[in-house]
């Protein structure tokens, strides 16, 4: 059986013959190879749809201006390339550059092919790649908060979009449950159930004094009664430990489904000493002869592959550091996948060259990427809401879903690039108004179900294969053009791991939709201009709606 292709849509179909005729141009008028000719939105709209700088990259070796390159070109393609009419409505040399302006069919076409496609527009075959995508990890302390909901909205969205385009995704979370911080968590809960007893008995300086340690601690006496009342340390902590690090992991995972983010492996960091898999990282690299002893330590040689300085694997004791878990880890993820990507949290951003450096000392050069997610602070208004875990004065991923719901915090979390820290303002994504961009998004699809509500039926079904010559509003057209844009979202989102991108585009989707809405006549008196508006309208609401899905978030048709 013949493997699927995705097909070229009308604009890439365009932008290949505009390509391939000014190649042919350049190489007969000049008699060099045309350099590579790349697209990019002008500054201004009216300069255009498209533009390319290709007379700039011929300017040194013609020793002619940009811009008398640029109109000399435009004139030979004019004569040499007539069929460009079809497709494009100007072709200009502006300021050396040349500015393309599409013809109303190409657009016309892509909304034909949304309306063909329906949800599957966009959507690529399988690629027969392979991508880890790591986030969302957290120690097994408390329930997930505000900075983990960014990280999992982030990782999702990706997760998402990355399947859309064809590859297949492995999701994984990090249950970091191998250093002191389960000991802290011991004593913290020991102190709990002691408390409900004795009420002075004292709270570990270095503990997690959160309320939702009481829950846990209250199950424990009820099971166990003064069971631990009068025994040594040595006996109640690893018990204790163990019962609040496996409580707390079962409701981070039961947050995480709420929101609905669903992972393929929640990775214990102890598993992977216990299972023998750290030494083998250690081995592998010690094998590579990438490591040597210091004081007793064992260093890998780091600065061989771009660190600031080696790192310790081994302390002097034995004890393995937390990079050497990585080591392991992503020795295993390296070798199975052929893209492996780390969505890490803001305190991480040592991290990187590290990380990278060691995917190169394992044999796979360039096949880590990582992202860091920038801190989030919480707004109320203009007041900002206090977080620290070890104050107890914590804000839950929970409480957030419970005040504003799940598709507004999925939509705010990646609203901003990953890059950049995040304002969340709680009282703003509660708004029914058009300044909340989830708000915003949701009511355009609901306002295009509204339209195709009190259309009639059967126009509704007609509009599905409706002639489109009669839109060339430029309201309309810039719709079209905005619904064609899809795939190569998806696909820079994918690239460059940015789900800010889809964010941004379902606003404009819907920014679109609602000038459309106001300066077109969806219902108009004319048969075959309203069967084409109403066929504008279906492409649009499909669109949006596969554009939130990739987003996890809603697409109601009502509000």
């Amino acid at each position: 059986m013949s493997r699927m292709t995705e097909a070229a849509s009308p604009l890439d179909d365009a932008l290949r013959a505009f390509a391939d005729a000014a190649a042919d141009t350049v190489a007969a008028h000049y008699s060099v190879p045309a350099p590579a000719i790349a697209f990019e939105a002008p500054r201004r709209p009216e300069f255009g749809d498209f533009a390319t700088n290709l007379a700039f990259s011929l300017a040194k070796t013609a020793r002619r201006s940009p811009q008398e390159i640029a109109a000399e070109l435009v004139g030979e393609l004019a004569r040499r390339a007539p069929q460009l009419e079809r497709v494009f409505s100007s072709v200009d040399a502006v300021a050396g550059f040349i500015n393309l302006r599409v013809a109303p069919r190409v657009w016309h076409g892509a909304v034909e092919r949304i309306l063909r496609e329906g949800d599957r527009f966009g959507e690529a075959p399988p690629n027969g790649q392979r991508i880890s995508l790591e986030f969302g990890s957290a120690n097994p302390t408390g329930p997930l908060v505000v900075v983990q909901g960014r990280s999992m909205s982030v990782g999702a969205t990706l997760a998402n979009a990355m399947r859309f385009r064809g590859y297949d995704v492995f999701v994984e979370w990090i249950i970091n449950d191998a250093g002191g911080q389960l000991d802290a968590l011991g004593r913290s809960l020991y102190a709990r159930y002691r408390q409900q007893s004795s009420p002075d008995y004292p709270f570990p300086p270095d503990g997690y004094p959160g309320d939702y340690l009481l829950p846990i601690a209250r199950r424990i006496r009820e099971l166990d009664g003064d069971r631990w009342v009068s025994v040594a340390e040595s006996d109640w902590l690893p018990y204790f430990s163990q019962f609040g690090r496996d409580d707390l992991v079962a409701q981070q995972r039961q947050t995480a489904r709420r929101f609905g983010v669903v992972y393929d492996r929640w990775q214990s960091e102890r598993e992977l000493h216990e299972t023998g898999k750290v030494r083998e990282g250690i081995e592998h690299l010690r094998g590579l002869g990438l490591t040597y002893e210091s004081e007793g330590a064992l260093f890998f040689r780091a600065t061989s592959f771009g660190d600031d300085k080696d790192r310790v694997l081994l302390r002097s004791d034995g004890r393995p550091t937390y990079f050497c878990m990585d080591v392991a880890y992503h020795y295993k993820k390296l070798k199975d996948s052929d893209r492996v990507v780390d969505i890490l949290g803001p305190d991480h951003h040592g991290y990187i060259e590290r990380l990278k450096g060691m995917a190169s000392a394992l044999g796979y050069p360039g096949r880590l990427e990582v992202a860091i997610v920038q801190q989030v602070t919480l707004m109320r208004g203009n007041d900002q809401v206090g977080m620290s875990k070890r104050a107890g004065e914590i804000v839950a991923l929970d409480d957030i879903i419970d005040e504003v719901g799940v598709d507004a915090a999925r939509f705010f979390f990646i609203m901003p690039a990953v890059e950049s820290p995040l304002a969340f303002d709680l009282k703003l994504a509660l708004e029914n108004e058009s300044e909340n961009p989830v708000y915003y998004v949701q009511y355009g699809h609901a306002r295009i179900a509204a339209v195709l509500r009190r259309a009639l039926e059967p126009d509704v079904q007609a509009a599905k294969s409706a002639a489109l010559d009669s839109l060339v509003h430029p309201a309309e057209l810039a719709l079209a053009r905005r619904l064609a844009e899809f795939p190569r979202v998806v696909a820079g989102v994918v690239e460059h791991l940015a789900p800010h991108r889809l964010a941004r585009y379902a606003r404009d989707v819907a920014s679109d939709f609602h000038q459309f809405y106001t300066e077109c006549r969806i219902l108009a008196e004319e048969r075959d201009l309203r069967l084409a508006r109403l066929a504008l309208s279906l492409a649009a609401k499909s669109v949006l709606a596969r554009t939130l899905a990739l987003a996890g978030v809603s697409a109601p048709d009502s509000m």
